[in-house]
């Protein structure tokens, strides 16, 4: 009863290890060990001796390039498994005829005596080395490299005494007798997997539709679900991807060399086999409606997080980044699956790719026209211009993976996002004008306004971002309706500075001095000609040097004029000393008021106020010599008692105009007022200081 029992025991056990002793994975590793051995110990034989002499470093390098080559043959012989090609076998068998014949001649013409026991060890590894791949391939010619092998044993076993002929014999037929039972599980493999096909297609449609497709499917859905869970890091190296600031390089077999090979293989078996009973329509769509899922729960999820955060504004670089990542890497990647799922089958492998990759695609493009479709602003303006050039940068990839009819899509959308982005452009006057700080009154200074810095803070990026926008006015051209006439980008800037100039003409009606009125439109064109840079230079020359001449004009122009002496009047040269000593004093009140109110002006930077100072000696110093010299020749040597103002302290008076932006660097405290004082600030600085100042407190008369 024990004894039963115990055998009953022992037959599962003797099933698993016979089926453990079965696997490839073990004749893999057997056949490698083998090979080492037998191509070491045939090194070291008489055998290899007799034949090719004593050893040396060039039969060194040879036979360790050939032992090398022979292993890795040996190591991969499993993907030797799918050459079933006739050419491939017969050539194959041919080539070890050939080399065992070759080998068998000079070995018996050369090799004489007795063999030593490495002769014998070769052959014993080379023979377990051909029953490996005999187990693993289906070349046809592992069988007779293992009958080659087998004999030279014997022949060596009967050359060292007659009777060890037993043992190679006995060896040999254990060795036969294993390679016909490998050859019989492949065959009985190959009858069954037949049989299934066999009987599927003899079972009535109806039957076959209820009772095989349910499993058939199911065993797809497994092996088309299990590509994206053996490697949890796939989505892992996809956000790396998406987080690196470096350009991304296009790769198209990024999926297919993260993923376990044994897998892919496996689904494209299963694959071929649905297609080839007849369930192409099924396998197609079970396969490419699983891959579209996947591929957009990846995208839209997983790398830009929508399902987590929803859809923000701020997403927009994330989103440029997203989108090359699939159009580089993960596209192409999919097309490299299809093809290799669907090997064979071209148009189905197109069909399966557009289906996998449209949906994705669609959902990348709606979020962009979504967010082109939001109110205009200066900041949209900019991330429009992002969209376009990603979208016109990724075209070219996808007219190399798509058909017509998607990449028509992206054009689309790329032209939704230039008309998008030319409208913005063309409102351009409106969005920066129509700002909280455009409202503010000028202050009393004359200094710069805070309506100047948020022109400059809008124009600036606009400059920089000329060359796409001027592609942008060209290709999208649209008539405009207020009469502007902006076709190109410098007719458009030309009439926003026009405007910006007739802002701030309207900002210094306020001031009751006609002088300060021009110093506060060339302090702010200053401004803003610093903050653009060589930008829109020749329109700032010309007009700053206008407003610069009309300062003069309505200013020192009064002062200049008192001192020219009429030399037509009556009894000139000679001209009356009364009338003289007048102008002198009249010259003296009136130029100390002007510098005592000029002084308090603020000038926005120092090269600015030197300008203008140099302007002014070379004006007023040249016509108070010439008045001093004939005031002089009139009074002779008393017109020093008359004389308040030497040359120098003229030009002392005129070095102190417009200091008031030199009281701190960067800001003073005046009048009870918190009023800013800009000196030499950059065009940043300048705003975020210009709107601390008090918007609700109007401005004082001079």
């Amino acid at each position: 009863m024990l004894t039963r029992e115990h055998s009953k025991n022992m037959q599962p056990m003797l099933v698993q290890i016979l089926r453990r002793f079965t696997q490839s994975k073990v004749w893999r590793f057997l056949g490698l060990v083998s090979t080492l051995v037998g191509l070491l110990c045939y090194a070291l034989s008489s055998s290899f001796n007799h034949l090719f002499g004593n050893w040396n470093m060039f039969k060194i390098f040879l036979y360790s390039l050939f032992s090398s080559i022979i292993c890795l043959m040996v190591f991969f012989a499993k993907t030797w498994k799918h050459r079933r090609s006739p050419r491939f076998k017969l050539h194959s068998l041919f080539l070890v005829l050939t080399i065992s014949s070759v080998y068998s001649f000079y070995a018996d013409k050369v090799v004489s005596g007795k063999p030593d026991a490495y002769s014998l060890i070769s052959c014993v590894a080379f023979a377990i080395m051909s029953l490996s791949l005999s187990r693993q391939t289906q070349c046809g010619f592992e069988a007779d490299l293992l009958y080659f092998f087998l004999g030279c044993l014997i022949v060596l076993l009967m050359k060292i005494k007659l009777q060890l002929v037993i043992v190679g014999v006995g060896f040999s037929y254990v060795l036969v007798i294993f390679r016909h039972f490998f050859h019989s599980l492949l065959v009985n493999e190959c009858l069954e997997l037949q049989d299934q096909h066999h009987a599927l297609i003899q079972v009535d449609s109806q039957e076959l539709t209820n009772v095989n497709t349910a499993s058939i499917m199911q065993h797809l859905l497994a092996c088309v679900k299990g590509i994206p869970e053996d490697n949890s890091n796939l989505v892992a190296m996809l956000l790396k991807q998406v987080k690196d600031n470096s350009e991304l390089v296009t790769d198209h077999n990024f999926v297919i060399d993260v993923l376990p090979l044994d897998r892919i293989n496996e689904l494209r078996d299963t694959v071929k086999f649905m297609v080839s009973v007849g369930f192409e329509k099924e396998c197609f769509d079970l396969y490419s409606s699983l891959r579209r899922e996947w591929l957009e729960e990846c995208v839209m999820n997983k790398l830009l997080g929508l399902k987590k955060m929803g859809f923000h504004d701020y997403m927009i670089g994330k989103w440029i980044r997203v989108f090359k990542v699939a159009v580089r890497i993960l596209f192409p990647s999919e097309r490299k699956l299809c093809d290799h799922v669907f090997s064979g089958c071209s148009s189905a492998a197109d069909l399966c790719f557009l289906e996998i990759c449209h949906g994705a695609t669609i959902k990348l493009l709606n979020f962009a026209n979504a967010f082109a479709s939001r109110s205009p602003s200066m900041w949209r303006l900019f991330r429009i211009i992002d969209l376009f050039e990603t979208l016109r940068g990724q075209i070219p990839e996808f007219q190399s993976l798509f058909p017509e009819s998607l990449v028509k899509e992206v054009i689309m959308m790329q032209n939704r996002l230039g008309e998008a982005g030319r409208d913005i452009l063309m409102a351009l006057g409106d969005l920066i004008f129509h700002v909280p700080e455009a409202e503010l009154d000028a202050w009393d200074d004359g200094g710069v306004h805070p309506m100047t810095c948020e022109v400059m803070s809008s124009l600036v990026p606009v400059y920089w971002s000329q060359q796409i926008l001027e592609q942008i006015l060209h290709e999208y051209p649209k008539a405009a309706t207020d009469g502007v006439g902006a076709s190109s980008f410098s007719a458009l800037m030309e009439s926003i500075m026009d405007r910006f100039e007739k802002k701030l003409e309207a900002k210094s009606k306020i001031y009751k001095d006609p002088a300060l009125c021009y110093f506060f439109i060339m302090n702010n064109l200053r401004c803003a000609e610093q903050q653009l840079g060589t930008f829109g230079k020749d329109w700032f020359t010309r007009n700053i040097r206008k407003n610069f001449e009309l300062y003069q004009r309505t200013s020192w122009k009064k002062v200049v004029d008192i001192l020219k002496l009429d030399c037509n009047e009556p009894g000139a040269p000679n001209v009356a000393a009364e009338s003289v000593k007048d102008k002198l004093n009249l010259f003296n009140k009136q130029f100390e008021e002007t510098c005592n109110v000029q002084s308090s002006w603020c000038t926005f930077d120092k090269q600015l106020r030197k300008q203008i100072v140099i302007s002014l000696e070379n004006i007023l110093l040249p016509a108070y010599r010439n008045f001093i010299g004939r005031f002089q020749d009139v009074l002779g040597v008393h017109a020093f008692e008359y004389t308040d103002c030497g040359m120098l302290d003229i030009e002392d008076r005129l070095n102190h105009l417009f200091l008031r932006s030199n009281v701190d660097d960067s800001a003073a405290v005046r009048d009870g007022k918190d009023q800013i004082i800009l000196k030499d600030l950059d065009l940043c600085a300048t705003q975020k200081i210009l709107k601390k100042r008090s918007i609700g407190s109007p401005m004082e008369a001079p």
